[in-house]
């Protein structure tokens, strides 16, 4: 008996991957409910002992608590439910062979034997049920844990099929799914496809674990980056900002935490061998890692690289930061239909407005003649006013 029910225990912990304790407890739990459901119990403080070193026939205990009370009395005891009482006269009746803690006094609490001297067929085959039952949850569980632990990290997972535009991912015991918003638009998705992953949400759902995972968040680029470059990981350079549009372009802003170290250079890596194994990783996306600054000015100066500003003006009132580029660059700085700018103003929360150095001389002059369009008629004024009077140069 012990060697078959511990090979049990073991196969079913194996299989369900939980624990040994776990499914003893499953095991206890169903042989109480199967007690109280096929005997139709009242009794509601059980518990189940097993023994697996004792012969088949006492290897299975099913055990009452009760509460001794006499007939005055039954009703005085909230704390403890009436299922759980016993009256003085009818724990007279109870074998005393029966009883393993303590002893039959009003006010007394008494533990004593209620096993049945067969379960049968039918209470078998309801604690097999509650047995898995609990097994499913404790899995389920299980499973919910360990993804909460690993939310906001990167996983490998294998794609399972595709429903209606939204992948199914297999990441080992758990199945995740990746909605279409947050699939990046310019790759293909397919079964069998092994693809890395971001753990964007976890809940806990009646079904079970409900993991949500993305490959366009841009938080993945963030640990993309700290498994690339160890000065990330480690503290000494630190991503301040991260703006993304997946599968076109990203901006980064890094800055260094130690002196001497080139916070750009070391994204970058020798050769740009870092920054092209996470350009790889997501299938050719642009990434521009530029320099934080705690200017504005310079700050979104960097941010609109590769392009190359001339000044900046900031406005802390409404927030917003005029550029001035060359004519050269006015195209560079504005980017394909304004991406650019508007990653730009993504990573540096500023509203950001370009012109070329052409446009601000041109607007200047406008500036210039419309002021002494006004300034012509005051002057004539002040003629007519002075007429003897005689100005002199020099």
């Amino acid at each position: 008996m012990k060697s078959e029910f511990l090979a049990a225990i073991t196969q079913l912990s194996s299989e369900k991957g939980v624990p040994k304790e776990m499914v003893l407890e499953a095991l206890k739990a169903a042989l109480v409910s199967a007690y109280k459901r096929n005997f139709d119990s009242p009794f509601n403080d059980l518990e189940a002992e097993l023994r697996p070193d004792e012969p088949a026939d006492q290897s299975i205990r099913i055990i009452r608590r009760a509460l001794v009370v006499d007939d005055d009395l039954i009703d005085d005891h909230p704390e403890v439910h009436i299922n759980d009482q016993i009256l003085l006269e009818e724990a007279a009746e109870v074998d005393p062979a029966t009883i393993l803690e303590g002893e039959f006094k009003v006010g007394t609490f008494v533990k004593y034997d209620v096993t049945p001297p067969s379960f049968g067929r039918i209470a078998a085959q309801t604690a097999k049920q509650v047995v898995l039952q609990k097994l499913r949850d404790a899995e389920r569980q299980m499973v919910f844990n360990e993804f909460a632990e690993r939310k906001d990290e990167i996983v490998h997972g294998v794609i399972q099929r595709i429903e209606a535009g939204t992948a199914i991912l297999e990441l080992g015991r758990a199945e995740a799914i990746m909605p279409r918003a947050e699939q990046v638009p310019t790759e293909r998705y397919y079964p069998g496809q092994r693809i890395r992953v971001y753990v964007a949400e976890v809940h806990d759902t009646h079904r079970g674990p409900q993991i949500v995972v993305s490959r366009a968040h841009r938080l993945m680029l963030r640990r993309l980056f700290e498994q690339e470059v160890p000065e990330i990981y480690n503290g000494a350079v630190e991503i301040k900002a991260i703006a993304r549009e997946a599968g076109a372009r990203s901006k980064v802003a890094v800055v260094a935490r130690q002196q001497g170290i080139d916070p750009v250079g070391s994204c970058v890596g020798m050769r740009g061998v870092r920054i092209q194994n996470i350009v790889n990783e997501l299938n050719g996306e642009k990434i521009d890692v530029v320099e934080w600054n705690d200017d504005p000015a310079r700050y979104v100066a960097n941010a609109l690289s590769p392009a190359q500003v001339v000044r900046v003006s900031v406005d802390e009132d409404s927030k917003t930061a005029t550029v001035v580029v060359p004519e050269r660059q006015l195209s560079l700085a504005i980017g394909k239909e304004g991406q650019n700018a508007r990653l730009a103003a993504k990573l540096t929360g500023w509203r950001i407005d370009i012109k070329s150095e052409a446009a601000m001389r041109a607007a200047a002059e406008r500036a210039r003649d419309a002021a002494e369009d006004e300034a012509t008629p005051a002057l004539a004024e002040a003629g007519a006013q002075a007429p003897g009077e005689v100005r002199a140069d020099g």
